[in-house]
C-alpha cells in the first residue's frame, strides 16, 4: 500500500486532527503521547544554529527555516504564531503516516470527523501497525485505501509546532515550500473544506517560495527551479483533472460492476500511457518518475487532487492582483465565507471579464 507517486510533492498533511477527541482512547492517547513527546524535545532554533557539535547542513537548513518563517510574516502577511521557532529531531525516517480511502465506484472520499477541523479525508497515524490495520479494515469493506507518509503537519497556532529532522530531509527549494505551505495553514483553515485548504496552501506555498528565492534572496538558480517547480505542479494538477472526469462519467452509469471495474481499470491504464507520452515530455524541473498502472485507484487520484485542485484558477486570481500579498488576502476573504470554491469562482470571472 506504498503511495504510487509519492514524489510528486512533499508528502504534507495538515493533521491536527492526530490530538483530536473523536477517536478511541488508545488512538487519542498515542496521538497526545506522541505530540507531547515532540514538544518536550523541542530546542530554539537559535540556540541551534549555534552548537557546533549539530551538523553544518542542519543549522544552514535551520537558518532558511527562520528566514522563510520571517518571509512569510513580513512579505506575505501570514500568521505563524509561535510555529516553527524550534527544532524537534525524530529518530525516524517517516513522522507519521496518512491513511486515506474512497468507494471503489465514487469519486468520494471517506471521511473522519474531528473537533476544530470538521470533516478530513484523512486519518493520521504516529503508530504504523495502526495505520496498516486501518487501511486493511477500509480495504475489506471495498474502499480503494492510500497510505501516504507524512514529513511535517500543522497544529493550526494550537501548538508551537516545531520544525522536525523529518522535514529538514528536503532540499532547500522543498523545505521553504513547506514551511510557508504549513504556516498558510495556521493562517487559514477552512472547517470540513480539505481539497480547499490543501490546493490554496499549495499554491501559497510555490508561489511563496519563487517570490522568496526571485526577490528576497535573489538566488538566480533556486528562483528558476521554483519557477519551473510551480510550472510542472500546474501541469500535474492538469494531468490528474483529465482522470477525474472519465471516471465521474463511469460512475454515474447502470453498468454492472464488473463492466464499472474492467473500464475503470482501462482509465487508468490509459492515463498512465498519457503521463508517459504527453505530460512527461512538459515536466521541467526532472524529478518525477513513471507512474505504475497497477497502484492507480480512487483513492489515489483523490489524494493528488487534494493539492492540485483548480491551480490554474489560483493563478489567475494572482496574475490578477499582480501581488501575492494582495492574492492570499482575496482568497482568504472569499474562503472565509460561504462556498470557497464559488468565491474563487467569482475572483476568476472577475480576473477574466
Amino acid at each position: 500500500m506504498r503511495p504510487a507517486y509519492a514524489r510528486t510533492a512533499p508528502a504534507v498533511a495538515a493533521v491536527a486532527a492526530l490530538a483530536a477527541t473523536a477517536c478511541s482512547p488508545t488512538y487519542v492517547l498515542r496521538a497526545g503521547w506522541e505530540e507531547a513527546r515532540i514538544l518536550s524535545s523541542r530546542r530554539p532554533i537559535q540556540a541551534v544554529v549555534h552548537d557546533t557539535a549539530v551538523s553544518r547542513e542542519t543549522r544552514d537548513k535551520l537558518r532558511l527555516v527562520l528566514d522563510t518563517r520571517d518571509f512569510a510574516v513580513r512579505d506575505l502577511g501570514l500568521h505563524a504564531g509561535r510555529s516553527y521557532e524550534s527544532y524537534a529531531r525524530i529518530t525516524r525516517d517517516t513522522l507519521a503516516l496518512n491513511v486515506l480511502a474512497a468507494p471503489e465506484f465514487a469519486l468520494r472520499w471517506h471521511t473522519w470527523w474531528f473537533p476544530i477541523v470538521g470533516h478530513v479525508p484523512y486519518k493520521g497515524f504516529f503508530d504504523f501497525e495502526a495505520a496498516l490495520k486501518e487501511a486493511a479494515a477500509l480495504e475489506a469493506r471495498g474502499y480503494d485505501v492510500s497510505v501516504r507518509p507524512v514529513s511535517a503537519f500543522s497544529t493550526l497556532g494550537w501548538f508551537p509546532d516545531p520544525i522536525m529532522s523529518t522535514t529538514l530531509r528536503l532540499d532547500s527549494l522543498s523545505l521553504v515550500e513547506t514551511v510557508i505551505h504549513e504556516i498558510t495553514h495556521s493562517t487559514f483553515f477552512r472547517s470540513g473544506e480539505a481539497d480547499f485548504n490543501e490546493s490554496f496552501a499549495n499554491f501559497v506555498g510555490h508561489r511563496g517560495a519563487i517570490a522568496f528565492f526571485c526577490d528576497a534572496v535573489r538566488d538566480e538558480a533556486a528562483c528558476e527551479r521554483a519557477r519551473l517547480r510551480w510550472e510542472d505542479t500546474r501541469v500535474f494538477g492538469e494531468f490528474f483533472a483529465s482522470i477525474r472526469d472519465p471516471l465521474r462519467e463511469l460512475y454515474a452509469t447502470d453498468v454492472p460492476d464488473e463492466e464499472k471495474r474492467r473500464r475503470k481499470r482501462e482509465i487508468f491504464d490509459a492515463a498512465a500511457a498519457r503521463f508517459e507520452t504527453d505530460v512527461r515530455p512538459r515536466l521541467a524541473a526532472g524529478r518525477y518518475g513513471s507512474l505504475r498502472p497497477e497502484e492507480l485507484d480512487n483513492a489515489w487520484v483523490l489524494a493528488r487532487l487534494l493539492y492540485y485542485t483548480r491551480l490554474d484558477d489560483f493563478e489567475r486570481v494572482h496574475e490578477r492582483y499582480g501581488d501575492l500579498p494582495a492574492s492570499i488576502r482575496a482568497l482568504i476573504q472569499v474562503g472565509s465565507s460561504g462556498d470557497p470554491w464559488e468565491g474563487l469562482d467569482a475572483l476568476v470571472r472577475a480576473a477574466n471579464p
